[in-house]
C-alpha cells in the first residue's frame, strides 16, 4: 500500500493574511490591475484587486499584477513572464526562492497544498495524477 506525502491544507484566515501582505507590497506600485491566472490565481486576483482597489482583469498585461496561488515548478508564470515581461508577478506560496516574482509565504517542505477553495478529494486526485505525469 502506497502512502502519499502529506498535504497542508491551508485556510482563509492565512489567505486574508497572505491578501494582506501582498497587497502592502504593492499598494504604492504602478500596477494598474490584477489578472489571476485561471483556476488557482483566480480568488488571490478578486482578493488584491479589492485590496489594491485596482480593476480585475480578463487577461494578463503589461503593466498588471499576474498572480497564482502556487509557484512549484515555474511553468506556468514563465510563460507569461515571456509574454508579458514588463508586468509585476506574485504568488500566495512559492516552492522556490523567489526571484523575479514575489510570494507571500515560501514553503519549506514539498507537501502538496489544498487551498482553502478546494475540495479535499479533488485534491487528493489533482496530486495523484500531477505525480503520475511526472513520474513521481
Amino acid at each position: 500500500m502506497c502512502h502519499s506525502p502529506a498535504m497542508q491544507v491551508l485556510s482563509w484566515a492565512q489567505f486574508d493574511q497572505a491578501v494582506q501582505q501582498l497587497a502592502s507590497r504593492f499598494a504604492d506600485s504602478a500596477v494598474t490591475g490584477v489578472y489571476g491566472v485561471p483556476r488557482g490565481g483566480l480568488c488571490l486576483a478578486v482578493a488584491l484587486s479589492h485590496a489594491l482597489d485596482r480593476p480585475l482583469l480578463s487577461a494578463p498585461e503589461r503593466s498588471a499584477l499576474i498572480v497564482d496561488d502556487v509557484y512549484e515548478t515555474g511553468r506556468t508564470l514563465q510563460a507569461l513572464k515571456v509574454q508579458v515581461p514588463q508586468a509585476s508577478f506574485a504568488v500566495w506560496v512559492s516552492k522556490g526562492c523567489p526571484d523575479w516574482w514575489m510570494a507571500a509565504v515560501i514553503a519549506e517542505s514539498s507537501e502538496w497544498l489544498v487551498f482553502p477553495w478546494e475540495n479535499l478529494e479533488q485534491a487528493r486526485a489533482d496530486e495523484q495524477a500531477y505525480r503520475a505525469s511526472r513520474g513521481l
